[in-house]
């Protein structure tokens, strides 16, 4: 008699197997299945119109998406295949087998929609008591393009481009008209080369005036922030009969810089400086976690290299969310978003900043950690009274829920999910595949959570 269990791949089951065999009963492919069926979709559905053949269900396939992105499966391709190969894939597809071009297809076209689906889904979690906000840790981090930063071009660049390739155009043309007697090389096309050329010379205008355009919009902000602080200094000299001591702000200059760069594979991302030293092509992606459940409530995505104009749009989705997910009380964040204009936002908005002044020692000596700091004076500013409050107990205990929440989150978006680069171009597209991944991250902690909070 054999030791081993027998392998019969030839007897056909008496009766056709169960989809709800198919997974153990707290798999994170059946979770999402429930939740997506709990979405109001009708918006997706509506825009179906109903012409030609059958087409996939739209939870169907938002299922597929949500289940590939939190399982680090991102490309169309790879997702149809699934389809086929994974059971879990198999499980949320019933059977049926979305080809690459629907999936691609459906995620480009209802990008606009992965926002309030994402806001359901928080809802969702606050209906099954497993988010209430309050307190919210916000961070960014520099996520690839869909691009190379060898495909970007600076101002000054480009000019020379254009002269060396005005100049090989005149040499060609040159060439042609005396090319029954010049030695042409063999299998030179002249026609094909000029034509290359003139192509690129036209790109090379188009990005110009796309670095001009930004330049411009550039010299309007930097110039308006001239006017105020000038306009502030005046006012403090004017109030102390004295001349303001330190350096006078210099006043912006017009046009594009020659190291201004746009990329031309994906113009609306930027040169970012990202950890570990060097530049990629990036986008600045931002998420608020709330601080128990690590859920992230809200998103956003940048081309700013800083994070330092990211709190205002963040407490306005906080607000807007506050209806349903409750009201944010305490904001924590590093000193990348630390101004004092962030720190009147806080407070216009009805929340307590908990934000780094400045970088701290890593290793700070034990009386340090275990003394009370020196009593405020009564004229302290609000950035003398937040910083105060960081180097109290309770403030330093505080401000370690960032690294225990927002940065383990991102860790896991990048390194257990595997997303670190966009498959979309353009702002508006990552905005929404930002969107897809939170909302996948959601339900991959809702499905672990879900016990814990019965």
């Amino acid at each position: 008699m054999s030791r081993f269990i027998i392998t019969d791949r030839k007897t056909d089951y008496l009766m056709p197997p169960s989809l709800e065999d198919w997974l153990n009963q707290d798999h994170l492919a059946r979770f999402i299945v429930e939740v997506v069926d709990n979405l109001d979709l009708s918006n997706l559905v509506r825009q179906y119109a109903g012409r030609g053949s059958k087409a996939h269900h739209p939870a169907t396939l938002l299922g597929i998406l949500v289940y590939g992105y939190a399982s680090g499966t991102f490309s169309s391709r790879k997702l149809e295949r699934a389809t086929y190969d994974s059971v879990a894939f198999r499980y949320i597809a019933a059977g049926s087998h979305p080809d690459h071009d629907t999936l691609a297809t459906f995620r480009r076209r209802f990008l606009g929609e992965l926002e309030n689906l994402f806001v359901q889904v928080l809802e969702i979690a606050s209906e099954m008591k497993l988010l209430k906000l309050g307190t919210v840790c916000l961070d960014g981090a520099k996520i690839h393009a869909n691009a190379s930063r060898h495909s970007a071009v600076s101002h000054g660049h480009i000019e020379t481009l254009e002269k060396q390739l005005k100049a090989e155009v005149q040499e060609l043309l040159a060439l042609a008209e005396q090319a029954d007697k010049a030695d042409v090389p063999d299998g030179m096309n002249l026609p094909e080369e000029l034509k290359r050329r003139e192509a690129r010379l036209v790109l090379m205008v188009v990005a110009k005036a796309k670095i001009g355009a930004r330049a411009k919009e550039r010299y309007q902000r930097e110039k308006a922030e001239y006017d105020e602080k000038m306009a502030a200094r005046a006012a403090k000299e004017a109030a102390s009969g004295k001349k303001c001591s330190g350096k006078t702000p210099a006043a912006p200059q017009a046009g594009p810089k020659k190291t201004d760069q746009v990329n031309l594979t994906d113009e609306e991302s930027r040169i970012m400086q990202v950890s570990g030293g060097g530049f990629e092509q990036c986008y600045n992606a931002q998420a608020g976690v709330d601080a128990p459940t690590m859920l992230v409530v809200a998103t956003g995505v940048t081309q700013a290299t800083n994070d330092k104009q990211q709190v205002e749009p963040m407490l306005e989705t906080l607000a807007a969310q506050a209806a349903t997910q409750g009201q944010v009380t305490c904001l924590i964040a590093d000193t990348g978003y630390f101004s004092e204009h962030n720190m009147k936002a806080c407070e216009g908005a009805k929340v307590e900043p908990l934000i780094a002044v400045a970088r701290e020692s890593h290793h700070p000596g034990w009386r340090e950690r275990h003394t009370e700091p020196a009593p405020l004076p009564a004229t302290a500013t609000a950035a003398q009274t937040m910083a105060h409050r960081l180097k109290t107990k309770d403030g330093r205990k505080r401000y370690a829920l960032r690294k225990q929440t927002v940065e383990p989150v991102f860790g896991i978006i990048k390194s257990v999910m595997g997303f670190r680069q966009f498959s979309l171009r353009g702002l508006e597209k990552v905005k929404g595949e930002w969107h897809l991944v939170c909302l996948a991250w959601n339900l991959k902690r809702m499905a672990v959570l879900r016990p814990k909070f019965g």
